[in-house]
């Protein structure tokens, strides 16, 4: 889903939040049946008619993982500014989605159009990361005030061989939060799967090399398996092929049609398929998000994003699951293997201007004592989100 978040979160919003962190929020929703069909948002779509992010606002691009949690916390930071401080000196912040309400899987070429800020010339969407550091790193201007079009790219991944040099015009990795990636299929309530019930990295490791083609060789079914990978320029795809050993996919049996984190594509509705998931999106998901046939969510639900983990259900990996519970209090299990935990980023622009070359106005939001690291709300976001609280926030690689 892919929206440029409301100015103003209502005060039931920030109470639900807190509740959170102490415990007591979130609703379970059931998981809507495998489809590519559009589906609804909890919070609207991109601004309302006239609502264009001005030239000093920030505003970010990119990851589909962190998509709902930025537009949470960009949200719950433009209510701490009243319209009237509204400036250069006290600016909003945005975050694009990676894909407009209601689209599941984009279509090449993609067609969907944004203009980051006023003055800024209509771009393609970028979907993912590879895409936001590409929008990022492209170092467009707004032609009038001399403010860059897009300030921060969202990357489920970190920094790669190919990506610019950590110094004088290149970029910095800025921590923001942890979080876990598994394998998922086809749930038992909607009609199962031939894996087995838990894989190891060296088992899955035979499949995503496509070493391994039948799910009887590690314990299943006789039947050849389906391996499904998130679009190009995933996030989320370059931290797993990492983790398997792998330097790029093996088109001889896998399909990069879905979108990252969302489970309705209707070739997962089989039970030969497999796909690889954020734990943290998942969570919210499932546990704490509404139907994405819901007009509005629900007290305790997240404000932005909807169920689409569809018939997917996360699995075991060396007996053990990605998470603790299945209620709204879930989280991330400590003790599921840490080879599948990853760090996500926000990607900025590197200056020498500042001792942490973080340039000056981004510096609220993204350095170790900004907004995103320190926030009591801020944090309780990243929480009721799925993901996970790391005293690593802010550090810069």
């Amino acid at each position: 889903m892919l929206k440029l978040t409301r100015l103003m979160t209502t005060v039931a919003t920030v109470a639900s939040l807190a509740a959170f962190a102490a415990g007591t929020a979130g609703v379970a929703v059931a998981a809507p049946a495998a489809s590519s069909a559009p589906a609804k948002t909890a919070a609207p779509a991109d601004p309302p008619k006239g609502t264009t992010p001005q030239s000093y606002d920030v505003v970010g691009v990119g990851s589909n993982t962190t998509e709902n949690v930025l537009d949470q916390l960009s949200v719950n930071y433009n209510a701490t500014i009243p319209a009237k401080k509204h400036s250069a000196t006290d600016p909003y912040f945005y975050s694009y989605d990676a894909l407009p309400a209601g689209v599941a899987v984009a279509p090449t070429p993609d067609p969907y159009k944004i203009t980051p800020k006023a003055g800024c010339s209509s771009i393609g969407r970028p979907n993912g990361s590879g895409a936001g550091l590409t929008a990022l790193d492209e170092n467009t201007f707004d032609g009038k005030t001399g403010h860059y079009c897009i300030d921060f790219a969202r990357s489920s991944s970190g920094r790669s061989a190919s990506a610019p040099k950590l110094g004088s015009g290149g970029v910095e990795y800025a921590a923001f939060a942890r979080d876990a990636v598994d394998w998922s299929v086809r749930a038992p309530k909607h009609g199962g799967s031939d894996a087995p019930s838990s894989l190891t990295l060296t088992q899955l490791k035979g499949i995503f090399s496509c070493r391994t083609t039948n799910w009887d060789q590690v314990g299943g079914k006789n039947a050849k398996i389906k391996v499904y990978l998130p679009q190009a320029g995933s996030g989320t795809l370059s931290f797993w092929l990492g983790v398997m050993g792998l330097s790029a996919v093996d088109g001889s049996c896998t399909s990069q049609a879905p979108e990252e984190n969302e489970g309705t594509y209707a070739g997962f509705n089989s039970p030969n398929a497999i796909f690889i998931f954020s734990v943290g999106s998942y969570l919210a998901q499932e546990y704490r998000s509404m139907a994405c046939t819901a007009k509005a969510p629900a007290k305790g639900q997240n404000e932005f994003g909807c169920n689409e983990t569809g018939v997917l259900a996360l699995q075991k990996i060396s007996g053990v699951l990605p998470v603790t519970t299945n209620t709204s209090a879930a989280v991330t299990n400590p003790k599921f293997p840490s080879q599948f935990y990853r760090t996500l980023y926000n990607i900025l622009r590197y200056t020498t201007e500042t001792k942490d070359h973080i340039y000056q106005r981004l510096e609220p939001f993204f350095s170790k004592t900004g907004y995103l690291c320190t926030n009591k709300t801020a944090k309780a976001n990243v929480q009721a989100y799925g993901f996970i609280v790391t005293p690593a926030c802010g550090s810069l690689s």
